[in-house]
């Protein structure tokens, strides 16, 4: 390998290996795959050497001593950039990182179609009980076929909250059902809700009228708990809540004490406080909850896209190009001075 290569840090979470692939052929990147195992001293003196930290999204698939942090990023003085895996960044302070300089890039739209599909399956399995159909098939009998009557989604008004790469969507294929769409996104004005296929709301009229309503939005101090016990209690009696964004949006004991007395009808989660949710998870006993494992973006498309993606864009910022994913780039005339010093040194 040759020295003055960057190098690049990673975990030994899963990667496609078109990431590696990508890295070797383009040359002068030294990509490093550390255990999660490995002790803090080990972690810290690859870390240290690295140019680049490739960070998982999920906060679960790491330490928390690794997330990045103010206090993590004065131990990394040669850290120019840090990548996510995929859209989220709730491992990483951005603040932080534009305070010292460190560009923060990620893989928004890599999993855009696979959580966009997997939040429709979700609202269908809800609408119409599969799930929970095939639970009882499983385990009972004297039962009738209407015990398990569902509902049509036709016809029905999908609430998003966030209209994204993911909730834009999730509205084109929520249209095709025949449903109508109404939205509420902060960062967008009226006309370009519009445009992405959906009628402005606000968001308490909106958890109103909606018979399912579907979070699309980022976690952060404005999101975290947006669902609570009040605003489940301004749903429609009866109502889906879908939730493929991020553990936290949603107040889990208020989800389930809605879903409990029955003012929701059904939810569909892929997401959680803690991931996976312990076995006895009181929403785990609920018949009427569909349950998945953040795994509305794991796929084979979504994975590969990631893994190149990264790969890709962290070759382009090192040769001092703009990033398409920049987090932070009012940072990036920083960045680039911090990038030619680092060639400098290695002269």
């Amino acid at each position: 390998m040759n020295s003055n290569a960057k190098k690049v840090m990673r975990f030994d979470v899963w990667y496609h290996p078109v990431m590696a692939q990508t890295f070797a052929s383009a040359g002068g990147v030294e990509l490093v795959t550390v255990a999660r195992s490995e002790t803090t001293d080990g972690v810290l003196d690859v870390l240290r050497a690295s140019h680049v930290y490739q960070i998982p999204s999920a906060r679960d698939e790491l330490p928390a001593q690794w997330r990045i942090t103010a206090q993590l990023l004065k131990q990394l003085p040669n850290l120019l950039c840090v990548s996510t895996n995929g859209a989220g960044y709730d491992t990483v302070d951005i603040d932080a990182c534009t305070q010292a300089g460190v560009l923060v890039v990620n893989q928004s739209g890599a999993n855009a179609q696979s959580v966009a599909e997997a939040t429709i399956g979700l609202m269908i399995d809800c609408a119409r009980r599969i799930s929970e159909s095939d639970r009882r098939l499983r385990s009972d009998r004297g039962f009738s076929r209407e015990d398990l009557m569902g509902s049509e989604l036709y016809g029905k008004t999908l609430g998003i909250v966030g209209l994204g790469e993911i909730g834009s969507r999730v509205a084109r294929v929520a249209q095709a059902l025949g449903m109508s769409v109404v939205a509420y996104d902060p960062f967008l004005d009226n006309a370009q809700i519009q445009l992405r296929g959906a009628t402005p709301s606000n968001l308490d009229a909106l958890l109103q009228e909606s018979h399912v309503v579907s979070l699309h939005c980022p976690r952060d101090t404005a999101t975290l708990k947006l669902m609570d016990e009040s605003r489940f209690a301004r749903m429609r009696k009866g109502a889906i809540f879908i939730n493929t964004a991020r553990g936290g949006l949603h107040d889990e004991a208020a989800l389930h004490a809605a879903l409990a007395t029955e003012h929701l009808g059904a939810a569909g989660l892929d997401v959680w406080d803690e991931e996976p949710p312990a076995l006895e998870h009181p929403l785990l006993g609920l018949p009427g909850v569909v349950e998945l494992y953040h795994t509305a973006g794991v796929t084979r498309e979504a994975r590969w896209r990631m893994g190149r993606w990264a790969a890709d864009q962290i070759l382009q910022v090192l040769a001092g190009e703009p990033g398409p994913r920049m987090v932070n780039p009012q940072v990036f005339p920083r960045y680039l001075q911090r990038l030619k010093a680092s060639d400098h040194s290695l002269a």
